[in-house]
Order: C-alpha cells, then sequence, then structure tokens
C-alpha cells in the first residue's frame, strides 16, 4: 500500500473528509419520524400541513420533551456522518429557533406548523450525508444571519441606556 506523501500531511477540510457511512435503513427512519413529527397531517381543504410536533406542543411539557429528543438524534446522526460544522451550526441554531418559537403559548404551536425544524434539519442531513458535499454559500448566511442577530439583540439595551443617559443629561 503506498502512501502519498502530499495528502497525508494535508489537513482535510470539514466537507472532503471521509463520512462514516450511515444504513439506508436508519436515514429512511429518520425520515419517517420527520415527517411524521412535522407534516404527517393534512388540515382540509388547505395544503397546510402538521405533525405531532404542533400536536402534542399544546400539552404543556409534553412537546417540549419529545421534539428535542429526536433534534438530539439527527445532530448525533451527523457528527457521525461529519457534517460539516457551519452544517452542524446551521441545524442547531434551527433548532434553537424552533425552541424559542415553542416559549410562546399557542402561538409557538402555529409557529411549529410553518416552521418545520425537523424536516429542515432532516433535508440538510440529507444534503450532506453524501461525500464532498461542500456547506452552500446559504448555510454560511444563516449562521452569520443569526449570529448578528443575537449581537443586535445584546447591543439594544447598551444603546437605550446610554439614548436614555444622554436624554436626560445623566451623562
Amino acid at each position: 500500500a503506498r502512501v502519498n506523501s502530499r495528502s497525508a500531511f494535508l489537513p482535510r477540510s470539514g466537507y472532503d473528509a471521509p463520512v462514516r457511512p450511515t444504513s439506508a435503513s436508519t436515514m429512511d427512519a429518520l425520515r419517517r419520524w420527520a415527517v411524521l413529527l412535522d407534516s404527517a397531517f393534512k388540515v382540509p381543504g388547505t395544503n397546510i400541513r402538521f405533525g405531532l410536533d404542533a400536536i402534542m406542543g399544546i400539552v404543556p411539557g409534553l412537546g417540549d420533551l419529545v421534539a428535542p429528543v429526536f433534534t438530539l438524534i439527527l445532530l448525533g446522526t451527523a457528527l457521525k456522518m461529519r457534517v460539516p460544522a457551519v452544517v452542524l451550526a446551521r441545524m442547531v441554531l434551527i433548532a434553537g429557533i424552533d425552541m424559542l418559537l415553542g416559549l410562546v403559548p399557542l402561538a409557538g404551536d402555529v409557529a411549529d406548523v410553518f416552521w418545520k425544524a425537523d424536516l429542515r434539519n432532516m433535508a440538510l442531513l440529507e444534503r450532506h450525508a453524501r461525500p464532498g458535499v461542500a456547506p452552500t454559500r446559504g448555510d454560511y448566511w444563516f449562521v452569520l444571519g443569526c449570529i448578528g442577530a443575537v449581537v443586535v439583540i445584546a447591543l439594544v439595551p447598551f444603546l437605550i441606556l446610554i439614548w436614555l443617559l444622554t436624554r436626560f443629561s445623566a451623562v
């Protein structure tokens, strides 16, 4: 077995590292669970689909326990498959947004119908399940946009404080 000396010492980027195979049956089972949680049912007379996540969210505590378990399974599978770090970050942010939306009683359940975090994360996992699939610009923009939003949200109280202090001549 001859070793290519050039490739032996070069670091691998996140998306060209060997993907650990996950069986097709595992991916099929994850897809079925994502559909069951996010879009298994249809509102009659519309194209609006919803899943058990929205239904369980109505019961206090139940939806808050079941949905994160599936998210952890998806993230664990993505880690095992060596999905690029930016895609993992995007998956975590999608789940975080879902969690934040779910904090609002009833409105969070309605948001679950439209946000469909499990299907979004499953699509990302399936897209990167093949070796050599690089992250897209959209992956980077989504992560950077979320980081930017958090920075803006963190700065707003300080800007308001500075404005109040200058407005009332305290500075």
